[in-house]
Protein backbone atom coordinates (compact mmCIF):
# COMPACT_ATOMS: atom_id res chain seq x y z
CA UNK A 1 0.00 0.00 0.00
CA UNK A 2 1.21 3.25 -0.85
CA UNK A 3 1.40 6.08 1.61
CA UNK A 4 0.75 9.89 0.69
CA UNK A 5 3.60 11.84 2.30
CA UNK A 6 2.39 13.77 5.34
CA UNK A 7 6.30 13.64 6.87
CA UNK A 8 8.01 17.18 6.01
CA UNK A 9 11.09 16.40 7.66
CA UNK A 10 14.10 13.50 7.08
CA UNK A 11 17.04 13.17 8.85
CA UNK A 12 19.87 11.10 7.67
CA UNK A 13 23.16 9.37 8.05
CA UNK A 14 25.19 7.78 5.33
CA UNK A 15 25.98 4.54 6.51
CA UNK A 16 28.48 3.46 4.06
CA UNK A 17 31.41 6.16 4.59
CA UNK A 18 31.09 5.57 8.81
CA UNK A 19 32.11 2.24 8.19
CA UNK A 20 34.18 2.30 5.39
CA UNK A 21 36.21 5.21 5.86
CA UNK A 22 35.32 6.56 9.43
CA UNK A 23 33.65 9.67 7.84
CA UNK A 24 30.36 10.91 9.39
CA UNK A 25 27.67 12.60 7.27
CA UNK A 26 24.69 13.49 8.50
CA UNK A 27 21.71 15.86 6.81
CA UNK A 28 18.47 16.93 7.02
CA UNK A 29 15.49 17.16 3.85
CA UNK A 30 12.83 19.74 3.99
CA UNK A 31 10.21 18.56 1.78
CA UNK A 32 8.70 21.10 -0.58
CA UNK A 33 5.88 18.69 -1.80
CA UNK A 34 5.74 14.74 -2.99
CA UNK A 35 8.46 15.22 -5.57
CA UNK A 36 11.16 17.80 -4.36
CA UNK A 37 13.19 18.91 -1.27
CA UNK A 38 15.66 21.13 -0.54
CA UNK A 39 18.99 19.35 2.46
CA UNK A 40 22.05 20.81 4.00
CA UNK A 41 24.59 17.82 5.07
CA UNK A 42 27.20 18.36 7.35
CA UNK A 43 30.54 16.35 6.74
CA UNK A 44 32.94 15.38 9.06
CA UNK A 45 36.73 14.44 8.48
CA UNK A 46 35.59 14.66 4.71
CA UNK A 47 38.58 13.47 2.62
CA UNK A 48 39.22 14.20 -0.89
CA UNK A 49 37.64 11.73 -3.50
CA UNK A 50 37.45 8.89 -0.52
CA UNK A 51 40.88 9.64 0.24
CA UNK A 52 41.72 6.96 -2.84
CA UNK A 53 45.21 6.15 -2.60
CA UNK A 54 45.62 8.54 0.26
CA UNK A 55 45.25 8.25 4.14
CA UNK A 56 42.60 9.27 5.47
CA UNK A 57 43.75 10.26 8.75
CA UNK A 58 45.99 12.91 6.44
CA UNK A 59 42.80 15.02 5.97
CA UNK A 60 41.82 17.40 8.54
CA UNK A 61 38.79 18.40 7.02
CA UNK A 62 34.92 19.02 7.37
CA UNK A 63 32.22 20.18 4.70
CA UNK A 64 28.88 21.40 4.27
CA UNK A 65 26.92 20.35 1.33
CA UNK A 66 23.69 22.29 0.07
CA UNK A 67 21.27 20.14 -2.42
CA UNK A 68 18.01 20.51 -4.55
CA UNK A 69 16.46 16.85 -5.07
CA UNK A 70 13.98 15.56 -7.19
CA UNK A 71 12.33 12.56 -6.83
CA UNK A 72 11.01 11.03 -10.14
CA UNK A 73 9.27 7.74 -8.35
CA UNK A 74 5.28 7.20 -9.77
CA UNK A 75 4.40 7.16 -5.54
CA UNK A 76 3.45 9.92 -3.30
CA UNK A 77 5.39 9.66 -0.81
CA UNK A 78 8.92 10.98 -2.08
CA UNK A 79 11.16 7.98 -3.04
CA UNK A 80 12.25 6.06 -6.01
CA UNK A 81 14.99 7.41 -8.25
CA UNK A 82 16.28 11.13 -7.06
CA UNK A 83 18.63 13.21 -8.49
CA UNK A 84 20.02 16.09 -6.59
CA UNK A 85 22.82 18.86 -7.63
CA UNK A 86 25.16 20.22 -4.99
CA UNK A 87 27.05 22.97 -3.68
CA UNK A 88 29.44 21.81 -1.19
CA UNK A 89 31.54 23.89 0.53
CA UNK A 90 35.23 22.08 2.25
CA UNK A 91 37.45 23.57 4.70
CA UNK A 92 40.62 22.27 6.78
CA UNK A 93 44.04 21.28 5.56
CA UNK A 94 45.53 17.89 4.57
CA UNK A 95 49.42 16.60 5.32
CA UNK A 96 50.73 13.59 4.97
CA UNK A 97 52.19 11.80 7.61
CA UNK A 98 55.54 11.84 5.92
CA UNK A 99 55.72 15.30 5.10
CA UNK A 100 55.75 18.57 6.44
CA UNK A 101 54.17 20.56 3.86
CA UNK A 102 50.06 21.34 4.49
CA UNK A 103 47.66 21.56 1.91
CA UNK A 104 44.55 24.27 2.19
CA UNK A 105 41.78 21.99 1.58
CA UNK A 106 39.37 25.17 1.66
CA UNK A 107 37.11 24.77 -1.95
CA UNK A 108 33.74 25.45 -3.57
CA UNK A 109 32.71 21.95 -5.21
CA UNK A 110 29.69 22.00 -7.92
CA UNK A 111 28.42 18.74 -8.54
CA UNK A 112 25.30 16.42 -9.38
CA UNK A 113 24.25 13.10 -7.70
CA UNK A 114 21.62 10.29 -8.40
CA UNK A 115 20.21 7.37 -6.04
CA UNK A 116 17.26 6.03 -5.23
CA UNK A 117 15.69 5.49 -2.30
CA UNK A 118 12.81 3.57 -0.59
CA UNK A 119 10.52 5.03 1.75
CA UNK A 120 8.95 2.73 4.47
CA UNK A 121 5.49 4.10 5.90
CA UNK A 122 6.57 7.65 5.33
CA UNK A 123 8.77 7.24 8.13
CA UNK A 124 12.38 5.40 7.60
CA UNK A 125 13.74 5.70 4.54
CA UNK A 126 17.12 3.67 3.03
CA UNK A 127 19.20 3.81 -0.94
CA UNK A 128 22.34 3.90 -2.47
CA UNK A 129 23.93 6.77 -4.30
CA UNK A 130 26.35 8.74 -6.01
CA UNK A 131 28.02 11.99 -6.75
CA UNK A 132 30.39 13.43 -8.56
CA UNK A 133 31.43 16.78 -8.48
CA UNK A 134 34.33 19.75 -9.83
CA UNK A 135 36.47 21.18 -7.33
CA UNK A 136 37.64 25.14 -8.33
CA UNK A 137 40.26 25.18 -5.49
CA UNK A 138 43.45 25.42 -8.19
CA UNK A 139 45.79 24.25 -4.74
CA UNK A 140 43.65 21.34 -4.19
CA UNK A 141 43.35 20.51 -7.75
CA UNK A 142 47.36 20.57 -8.29
CA UNK A 143 48.00 18.22 -5.29
CA UNK A 144 45.80 15.88 -6.38
CA UNK A 145 45.87 16.23 -10.16
CA UNK A 146 42.65 15.95 -10.25
CA UNK A 147 39.76 18.47 -10.23
CA UNK A 148 37.16 15.48 -10.03
CA UNK A 149 35.58 14.17 -6.80
CA UNK A 150 33.41 11.26 -6.22
CA UNK A 151 31.56 9.63 -3.32
CA UNK A 152 29.20 7.25 -2.78
CA UNK A 153 27.13 6.12 -0.03
CA UNK A 154 24.23 4.26 1.60
CA UNK A 155 21.83 6.49 3.42
CA UNK A 156 19.10 5.61 6.10
CA UNK A 157 16.70 8.02 7.26
CA UNK A 158 13.64 8.88 9.45
CA UNK A 159 11.05 11.45 8.55
CA UNK A 160 8.85 12.72 10.81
Amino acid sequence: MLHAQTNKHEIKWNVLNTITLASVEVGYEYFLDKSQSVGVELLLNDSFNMSWNRQAKDFKTNSIQLSYNFYTGKSDDASGLVITPIAKFRFGTYQETDSSVEVDMDSFILGIGMGYKWNMSDKFTFGPYGMIGRNFSEEVRETFDNPVEFNVGFGVGYRF
